[in-house]
């Protein structure tokens, strides 16, 4: 049996895959630091277990709407009012298994053939794995540390072309952890008025914000922007609820919402019903005090990283405004980041994931997703390792 030439498009993911072999090694009796998981080391809050087991033991166990039910729906609503003062209505929103089945919902409906998609670099491993599985041309739109990984106005102005579909943008982004102003989306959002390009907005992480940062939505900039863009959002980052699959999007495009239902009613139908219940405790605010102790400890394990790797000779870090990685940059011993990496969990037991699985040669991301102890231990053999390495000629 043949499988289907559309897969030849797909790579595995690169986040997983060493996800999953630092966890075989550590199952083998191996001494190792995992730093390669987006995923928080902080529990469920209990208010939000509590309510998932209240339904539970009240049987609302069966199927509901394919875009969710009422309650939580206005629950995304109320949140995105209160927090960023967008109005939206119960037909603008649709919620699925995380913002990775919304982004591929959304990219299936969306592309036709040929259609070009902005992706600035370095990128989430699986914005352009997606956009080239629905027959789409992922763009690139290269940064650097010396931009804090973010695109200029000009940028995509020179990245447009007529077959141009889509923007994404990530803000707070993985995996540098940049975060955009309101004076920078505000420039993005000049180059895109008079064209038909769709904005996907990545919000992922706006709760894991440092350095009293103020998170800027990108549908708040403008009444254009609005119209044309799709927030994707959910709760598995700033909420610990990677496990509980709750993504949605949000958008005044009713037939996005119509096509979007319509294709996930045919895939998986809704979410668990039990996941859309306890959300609602999240989405309304009951867990705000939990959340905003996590952002406090993400800010003070930041700090540490930071510093500590700044002070590895050959090494050099960008601090980030938000989220929980860290892009470190590795050019001064080498460029070649996928054997960096290897030869890291090989000799040290760091498991950390390379740049060019980013899109960005020479770099390598570093979870601080877990506690300060281990995050300590790790960089101390980050830095055993380069030292050791420094007089070979790494790049062969």
């Amino acid at each position: 049996m043949k499988i289907a030439q559309r897969m030849e498009k797909l790579s595995p993911s690169v986040t997983m895959a060493i996800t999953a072999l630092g966890r075989e090694l550590k199952a083998q009796g191996k001494d190792i630091l995992s730093f390669s998981a987006g995923e928080p080391d902080f529990d469920t809050p209990d208010v939000i277990k509590d309510a998932a087991v209240k339904a539970i033991k009240a049987g609302f166990t069966k199927y509901t709407s394919v875009e969710g039910i009422t309650e939580t729906k206005q629950a995304i609503i109320n949140k995105l009012k209160r927090d960023h003062g967008l109005e939206y209505n119960l037909d603008n929103i649709v919620i699925s298994n995380g913002a990775k089945h919304s982004l591929f919902n959304l990219f299936q409906l969306l592309i036709n053939e040929g259609d070009e998609v902005i992706i600035p670099s370095p990128y989430w491993v699986t914005y352009p794995e997606q956009v080239k599985y629905s027959d789409g041309v992922p763009v690139f739109i290269e940064t650097d540390d010396s931009t804090n990984f973010k695109i200029t106005a000009e940028q995509l102005k020179n990245a447009i072309t007529p077959k141009t579909k889509i923007l994404v943008l990530n803000s707070p982004s993985n995996p540098a952890g940049s975060v955009y102003s309101k004076k920078e989306l505000t420039e993005i959002s000049k180059v895109l008025e008079g064209t038909d390009i769709l904005v996907l907005s990545d919000e992922m992480y706006e709760k894991i914000i440092f350095d009293k940062e103020v998170f800027t939505a990108t549908a708040q900039i403008s009444k254009d922007m609005y119209n044309r863009t799709v927030t994707i959002n959910g709760l598995s980052k700033a909420v610990a609820m990677t496990g509980w699959r709750f993504g949605y999007i949000a958008t005044p495009k009713v037939d996005i919402v119509k096509a979007m239902i319509k294709l996930q009613g045919q895939v998986t139908s809704n979410i668990n019903s039990m996941t859309q219940v306890a959300s609602i405790s999240a989405l309304e605010g009951e867990a705000d005090k939990e959340i905003e102790a996590m952002r406090k400890e993400f800010e003070k394990r930041r700090n540490f990283a930071v510093k500590a790797f700044n002070d590895i000779d050959g090494i050099t870090c960008v601090s980030p405004k938000g989220a929980f990685y860290l892009f470190v940059n590795i050019k001064e011993v080498t460029e070649n980041s996928i054997k960096f990496c290897e030869q890291l969990l090989a000799e040290e037991g760091v498991a950390v994931v390379p740049g060019l699985a980013f899109g960005k040669e020479g770099y390598f991301r570093f979870s601080f997703a877990t506690d300060l102890e281990s995050i300590k231990k790790g960089i101390e053999r980050i830095e055993r390792f380069t030292d050791r390495i420094k007089n070979v000629d790494y790049n062969e």
